[in-house]
C-alpha cells in the first residue's frame, strides 16, 4: 500500500499549524471585541437543505460531496457557513435580533484542483442577521481593518454597491436578462482591463454604445466624493439613487478608515444586494482578496420561504492568502516547529542512572518535573527530555525544533539551589536561581 492523502486534502505539519492558528486566534479576539459570539454548526447536513432553491448557486451544489447514513437518508458535507447559518436562524425563529456570530471551520467542495484551490479547506465568517441600517455595514468593514491592523498587514478596502452597479446598467441600457452576466464581466476589470471589458462584452452580444457607457462609469476617477458626484450625474433610477445614499452613508460611518470607493466592484455571488467590498494587501505578491463580502438581504427569507425578513451583511476571511502574505512579511522570524518555549535537561551520570533503577538516585528527574510543573503555572510551555538523552543530543533536539530556552539541571545545580539558563538564539548561558529564572523567562516569553 502506497500512504498518500486523497486527493484535494492537506497535511498540515506543527510549523504550519502553529502558523495558521496565532492568525485565527487574531481573528477570533477582533471579533469577539466586537460583540460577534462563536457558533458551531455540524460537517454533515441533509442533502435536500443545502440544495434548496435560495442555498446556493449551481455551481457550488454540483460539487457537494455527497453521503447516506444507514438508514439511507441523503446526507452532504457542507460547502460553506452561510447556508448552515440560514438553517440555524429558521430552526431558531425566537432568538433575538440582530443575531452577531462568528464561525471558523472546514468546508468541502468536490471541484477540480488547482494550484491554490483545494476539497477541504477553512472559512472564517462574521455575519450580522436582522438590520438593514448601514452601521451594521461599517461595522463589518471596521472589523477587517482591525483584524489586519492586528496582524501587521497593510490593506485597501474597496467598497461598492450593487445597486449602484444596477443604476449603472440601467444607465447603459442593458436588458435585464443580460445583466448579471454583464456584471460578472465588469467583476474581472482588474485582471481583464477596460480591452478586456469592452472585448468580451461584445463577445456577450451587447451594442457598441451600451459598452461605451459602462466603460465611461467605471473608468471614472478621483477621490471617492468625486467619483460620487460624477456618477449622480448619470445615474437616475430609483435603485441606483438608493444606491448612492447608502455608499454616501456608509463611507461617513468610517471616516477614519482606509475605504475605497470601487464602481465597478462587483463580486460575481447572485444574492448580493447592496454592499460588496473586498480587501487586499498593499505590498504582496498575493494579488488575490484576503477577505470580502457583502449585504445579502434576500438569501435567507427565500432560503426559508417565510414571510419574515432576514436582511444580513458578513466578511469572511481567506486563511490560505492571509497566511502567503504573513510569511511574506515574517521572513526574518524563525517558524515556529513545536509551542515548547522551554526544554528542560536533566543531567544524570552513570552511577545515579544504575542508582535510579535500585529506587535511588539523586533526585534530578523529580526536581525537573517539579520545575516544569512551575514553569506551566506560570503561562509557559515546558517540555523536557524523558529518553535520557546526553547534553549535546538534547541541545541539537532544542536547536532543530527552533526552542528559544534550555533550562539543564544537573547534581551540581542542584546543590547550589540554582539552574543553567541558556538562550538558545543568543547562545548566551548563566547559573541562575529557580525563582530568578522564572521570573526572567515569565518577563521575556509571556511580554512578547
Amino acid at each position: 500500500m502506497e500512504l498518500d492523502t486523497a486527493k484535494g486534502v492537506r497535511d498540515f505539519p506543527p510549523e504550519q499549524k502553529i502558523e495558521r492558528n496565532k492568525i485565527i486566534q487574531k481573528l477570533i479576539n477582533i471579533f469577539t471585541l466586537y460583540g460577534f459570539s462563536p457558533l458551531e454548526t455540524p460537517i454533515i447536513e441533509r442533502l435536500d437543505v443545502l440544495t434548496a432553491k435560495y442555498a446556493g448557486g449551481e455551481e457550488i451544489t454540483k460539487e457537494i460531496f455527497k453521503l447516506k447514513d444507514q438508514g439511507d437518508r441523503d446526507l452532504c458535507l457542507r460547502y460553506d457557513l452561510t447556508v448552515p447559518l440560514a438553517r440555524f436562524i429558521g430552526m431558531n425563529p425566537t432568538i433575538k435580533l440582530p443575531f452577531k456570530r462568528y464561525q471558523i471551520g472546514d468546508v468541502f467542495r468536490d471541484g477540480p484542483i488547482k494550484l491554490g484551490r483545494f476539497r477541504q479547506f477553512i472559512q472564517c465568517d462574521a455575519d450580522i442577521v436582522g438590520s438593514k441600517s448601514m452601521l451594521a455595514d461599517a461595522q463589518c468593514i471596521s472589523l477587517g481593518e482591525d483584524v489586519f491592523n492586528a496582524l501587521n498587514i497593510a490593506v485597501n478596502i474597496e467598497v461598492n454597491n450593487r445597486k449602484i452597479l444596477d443604476g449603472i446598467l440601467e444607465y447603459a441600457g442593458i436588458p435585464e436578462e443580460k445583466r448579471l452576466t454583464t456584471i460578472l464581466t465588469i467583476d474581472k476589470l482588474k485582471k481583464i482591463l477596460p480591452e478586456g471589458i469592452e472585448k468580451e462584452l461584445a463577445e456577450k452580444g451587447l451594442q457598441q454604445e451600451m459598452i461605451k457607457k459602462i466603460i465611461s462609469a467605471i473608468k471614472i476617477e478621483g477621490t471617492n466624493n468625486q467619483k460620487i458626484d460624477a456618477l449622480k450625474k448619470i445615474i437616475k433610477t430609483p435603485a441606483g439613487i438608493e444606491g448612492i445614499a447608502e455608499i454616501e452613508q456608509l463611507l461617513s460611518y468610517c471616516k477614519k478608515r482606509n475605504i475605497i470607493f470601487a464602481q465597478y466592484l462587483a463580486r460575481g455571488l447572485a444574492y448580493y444586494t447592496s454592499t460588496v467590498y473586498e480587501i487586499f494587501a498593499k505590498k504582496s505578491t498575493v494579488t488575490s482578496s484576503l477577505a470580502a463580502g457583502g449585504r445579502y438581504d434576500k438569501m435567507i427569507g427565500g432560503f426559508l420561504q417565510n414571510k419574515q425578513e432576514y436582511p444580513a451583511i458578513g466578511i469572511s476571511f481567506g486563511i490560505e492568502p492571509i497566511t502567503e502574505v504573513w510569511k511574506e512579511q515574517n521572513t526574518k522570524e524563525k517558524s515556529q516547529k513545536t509551542v515548547t518555549q522551554v526544554y528542560v535537561i536533566p543531567i544524570i551520570n552513570k552511577e545515579a542512572k544504575t542508582e535510579s533503577k535500585n529506587n535511588k538516585g539523586d533526585n534530578t528527574i523529580n526536581e525537573c518535573i517539579d520545575l516544569c510543573k512551575k514553569l506551566r503555572e506560570n503561562g509557559i510551555s515546558t517540555d523536557m527530555d524523558i529518553n535520557g538523552k546526553g547534553i549535546t543530543k538534547n541541545l541539537d533536539y532544542a536547536n532543530q525544533y527552533n526552542i528559544p530556552f534550555v533550562i539543564i539541571l544537573g547534581k551540581e545545580e542542584l546543590r547550589q539551589k540554582k539552574v543553567k539558563l541558556k538562550d538558545m538564539n543568543s547562545g548566551k548561558e548563566e547559573l541562575i536561581n529557580i525563582n530568578d529564572a522564572i521570573k526572567r523567562l515569565v518577563s521575556k516569553i509571556l511580554s512578547k
